[in-house]
């Protein structure tokens, strides 16, 4: 399924499950001022269910949980006032050398990284021009049209539209010849759409590059592999947008651009703290911008092949556990681009196993603990699965609580 997809699913979910807490409503607002010393658990007490998460790093699951040293960067950050174009200035810079990129910056989300990469190179750093995003870019002398392949609609090109520009579709090479003209700003592409479209990278690099465009790319959930935090910079795009708070477990709210120079420059100037600009209420305050770079350094130096081998595991003990249930079959696959982690898809026969996979879905979302998992669209008699934002040991808790569900449906 497509992220966009996945995220139209999540949101027709029912809010049932397990909650943290046993609070009366008006307990939760009772004595709520801090006491020197002592820490609270909000989310205990505000009564806010929390979930064991094998569905993976959708955004409205609240994508994945920092790491220590990310939440170190974050706390010792929050005690200094510094000045935040310098804070972005110096870990720019270091992102940039990270990935093998001309510039960096740290943007509010890959979403956030489109917008304000699309707006770099609409403006650069003419001030006259930020000033007039996202209206009447013609009259502004402003290069309004960016070209998309058919097959990378996805509703992530609205970031573009935020700019103000028009998109204007193409399939073939022939087709951006005809659409090519005085007006087009660039060429983008959809990473995780790649293999459902005519046009691969290298290709559209060069008719970026015979017409003298930028080719920019998003490729927000595609780590792993970490190869791809500079595999597309190598290849010569002109710039990557890039989730944070995916894979890479940095602050949810964080994403990156990189690219050419002059693109995060003009990117930069269109972004807070500067004022009139399209960019504004992006803020990323020092704390996601230093713990951004923190989960980017431990990301890139752990240890890859180990953590391939724990969800092989993982995933390997769930399927087992499940698979001995009659009327259960298991698939395990690793979806080629975006989200590139093993997956466990189970299906089952409906004269046996008397569920679908919402009810399924419910059951497990309604338990104590609470677990969630894919259980939304097609087909009806099947669930999906993932592993990478387990904790330790709770395989073995989604394996039993999945085995108990499919075992009391049976016939």
């Amino acid at each position: 399924m497509k992220r966009r997809d996945l995220i139209k699913g999540l949101t027709l979910l029912p809010m049932g499950g397990s909650f943290i807490g046993n609070m009366l409503p008006g307990e939760a607002m009772a004595g709520t001022g801090f006491k020197h010393g002592s820490k609270r658990n909000l989310v205990k007490e505000l009564g806010i269910r929390t979930f064991i998460n094998a569905a993976g790093t959708y955004t409205t699951m609240s994508a994945s949980l920092m790491h220590e040293e990310v939440m170190d960067a974050i706390d010792q950050s929050a005690k200094e006032f510094c000045m935040l174009n310098e804070v972005q200035d110096k870990v720019g810079e270091r992102i940039a050398q990270m990935l093998h990129a001309d510039g960096a910056m740290v943007t509010a989300g890959a979403f956030s990284a489109l917008t304000l990469g699309m707006a770099g190179i609409l403006t650069g750093t003419a001030q006259e021009k930020i000033k007039r995003l996202p209206h009447r870019l013609e009259e502004a002398g402003i290069k309004s049209e960016v070209l998309l392949q058919k097959g990378h609609y996805d509703g992530y090109e609205q970031a573009l539209y935020n700019t103000g520009v028009t998109i204007i579709a193409v399939e073939t090479a022939d087709d951006v010849h005809k659409a090519v003209n005085e007006k087009t700003a660039s060429m983008h592409f959809l990473n995780c759409n790649a293999q459902e479209e005519k046009i691969m990278h290298e290709e559209w690099l060069q008719l970026a590059k015979k017409y003298h465009l930028p080719a920019t790319i998003d490729i927000a959930a595609d780590v792993p592999p970490v190869s791809n935090l500079w595999k597309y910079n190598d290849m010569g795009f002109s710039f990557v947008a890039l989730s944070g708070g995916k894979a890479i477990r940095g602050p949810q709210s964080a994403g990156i651009l990189m690219g050419k120079k002059e693109i995060i420059a003009g990117a930069r100037l269109n972004d807070s703290p500067n004022g009139v600009t399209i960019g504004r209420g992006m803020k990323v305050n020092k704390e996601e911008i230093l713990g951004m770079y923190a989960a980017l350094d431990k990301y890139i130096n752990q240890d890859h092949d180990k953590e391939w081998k724990m969800w092989e595991d993982n995933i390997g003990f769930i399927n087992e556990a499940v698979k001995k249930v009659k009327g259960v079959t298991t698939e395990i696959t690793v979806p080629p681009i975006a989200n590139h982690t093993p997956k466990l898809t189970i299906s089952w026969d409906k004269n046996i196993i008397k569920t679908t996979r919402k009810n399924l879905g419910d059951k497990l979302r309604n338990g104590d603990p609470s677990i969630e998992l894919i259980s939304w669209g097609d087909p009806d008699n099947s669930i999906s699965l993932t592993v990478f934002m387990l904790k330790k040991g709770e395989h073995k808790i989604v394996a039993k609580r999945i085995q108990e569900e499919l075992a009391a449906a049976s016939a």
